[in-house]
């Protein structure tokens, strides 16, 4: 129970209009994007917002004296439940904290604070010439601070990487309020363990992240989109396949099943041919136009030789929209196709994804449910969608075994639980099955090293 002193200290600090503890307005940081079902434990007593890392660092001070639990947010567009706060306590909420503070391009670095969105970084950058790749599909309203909490992706990450390649160093508020740095501009770097690395991906667990310093890339000078029509997943997933191994590295190669098309046609009112069973939409960049087309003419005899139905390569600007609408309105697409709706995120080797996708319709025929299939096929990145109604009997017990085998079928592949999206309160039961006790114990004795008292975000990642 946070105390009416304590309120009036973190009030004294932030001012008295950004420490909320109306229960109405609480109650709107008590979730996120996630599937976690609204809670009224979740609620938290206090909402913050500091404008500051001093601010923070205070509040900080003052919640681990009191052993008050803090539950950093952005933009709460996470999809694990990472910024709830399921402790209650104090939801730290950072989008105050918005300002580009330099963009260096001598050095190729851009230094934002944490609740800058994504794309603004990129807008920002792309003035410049210069390239912010990471593009996860909230980048519209995602904030960087978020980004690095949970490692994002997105769809370039095949050619370009996820947000962790790209952080050179951050500003980090520790439990008890302590203020540290980590990294720099200087690009090799191996003084100390490698504090931001560790930090990035760790879900506001071991600090609270309050600036970020990240390194940048020329801009493609040119860009355009393909679209291949398969009549067999499994030719679609050898096609993206052969093509890396060819040394065709497409900037995004996305992976839509029949299902997920079926969704997008009656979403969008498009007619897809009931033969065509999968859909792969590729970005591909490069100096010249010479050279995305000699790219885009590989790729499609490539794609000629697994039997593709139909190969598009986009002729403007708006048949570029075109096609990548499709993917862009699929998540909500899906969502639309039944009462209640799972997403979930595994990540496997490249050459497993046609064995994981394999096993994952396994699954949906098991249990008799439709479980839509697309992702991020040029890295391994799989999101399964499990639909179902849970109002009927038995449903929900049938699609908790479901996700249960989906994620036990990605590490039986040499995967992982989770590419981009964190484990955060949906994937902490499966924890131990991925890493194994010791590898628990490990992240539990560095998170006892720098939060003793177990404020920073409790209850997220482990049990």
């Amino acid at each position: 129970m946070i105390t009416e002193a304590v309120k009036a200290q973190i009030r004294n600090i932030v001012g008295p209009n950004n420490a909320i503890d109306s229960t109405i307005e609480c109650f709107g940081y008590s979730y996120d994007s996630s599937f976690v079902p609204m809670a009224k434990e979740n609620i938290p007593e206090l909402v913050v917002l500091p404008s500051s890392v001093q601010e923070v660092a205070q509040v900080m001070a003052i919640a681990n004296a009191n052993r008050i639990p803090v539950t950093p947010r952005g933009s709460a567009s996470g999809r694990t439940g990472g910024s709830i706060p399921a402790a209650a306590g104090i939801s730290l909420a950072l989008n105050r904290m918005n300002r580009i503070v330099e963009l260096d391009e001598r050095n190729m670095m851009i230094t934002v604070e944490a609740g800058v969105r994504t794309i603004d970084i990129y807008q920002a950058c792309a003035q410049k010439g210069l390239f912010f790749p990471p593009d996860p599909a909230s980048w519209k309203y995602s904030t960087i601070g978020g980004n690095v909490g949970e490692n994002a992706g997105g769809m370039r990450a095949v050619k370009y990487g996820v947000t962790s390649n790209y952080v050179m160093g951050l500003e980090v508020v520790l439990a008890d309020g302590t203020v540290i740095n980590t990294g720099g501009k200087a690009m090799k770097n191996v003084t100390g363990y490698n504090l931001t690395q560790l930090i990035t991906g760790s879900e506001g667990t071991l600090g609270i992240i309050t600036k970020v310093l990240l390194r940048l890339i020329p801009m493609p000078k040119t860009r355009n989109t393909m679209q291949l029509m398969f009549g067999s997943l499994a030719n679609a997933c050898h096609t993206i396949h052969q093509m890396l191994m060819s040394g065709l590295v497409p900037a995004a190669a996305e992976l839509m099943d029949k299902i997920s098309l079926q969704a997008v046609a009656r979403h969008r009112k498009l007619d897809i041919s009931p033969g065509i069973e999968a859909c792969v939409v590729l970005e591909i960049d490069g100096e010249t136009k010479a050279d995305l087309q000699q790219q885009a003419e590989r790729i499609a005899d490539i794609a000629r030789r697994l039997e593709v139905i139909e190969v598009r390569i986009a002729a403007s600007d708006e048949e570029v929209e075109e096609i990548w609408a499709i993917r862009r309105g699929l998540s909500s697409a899906i969502g639309a196709m039944a009462p209640n709706r799972f997403g979930e995120d595994i990540s496997v080797p490249r050459d497993a994804f046609p064995r994981a996708v394999d096993l994952i319709r396994a699954i949906g025929e098991k249990y008799q449910l439709t479980i839509a299939v697309y992702g991020h096929a040029g890295d391994g990145n799989i999101h399964p969608s499990v639909l179902c109604d849970l109002s009927k009997p038995g449903e929900e017990k049938r699609v908790q075994q479901a996700v249960d085998e989906i994620f036990a079928a990605a590490l039986s592949v040499g995967g992982t639980l989770s590419g981009e999206h964190g484990i955060g309160l949906t994937k902490r039961a499966y924890l131990v099955n991925a890493l194994g006790e010791a590898g628990v114990q490990t992240l539990k004795a560095i998170k006892q090293a720098l939060d003793a008292q177990g404020i920073l975000n409790p209850g997220k990642i482990w049990q």
